[in-house]
């Protein structure tokens, strides 16, 4: 192995890392969405609605960087 091989593989690690934010944002928006409902039911449709396109939104960015982590690990193997 040499040290490009190496720093690739710190590059890949930092880019599938970007999922932990989204991760810890949809998990708040969940539990938001599920207290607005709460006090709010007849509200439903239009909370969910709105927590899922939220959530769609946030998991690209960690799609994204999944994708570049691929790009960086088998762009280098071939």
């Amino acid at each position: 192995m040499d040290i490009a091989t190496g720093l690739i593989a710190i590059g890949a690690g930092i880019a599938v890392f970007t999922g932990a934010g989204p991760g810890l944002g949809q998990g708040v928006a969940a539990g938001h969405a599920a207290d607005a409902v709460g006090k709010n039911p007849e509200a439903e449709g239009k909370i969910r609605m709105m927590m899922i396109i939220g959530q769609a939104i946030a998991e690209s960015g960690s799609l994204y960087g999944l994708l570049i982590a691929l790009i960086l690990i088998f762009t280098r193997m071939g």
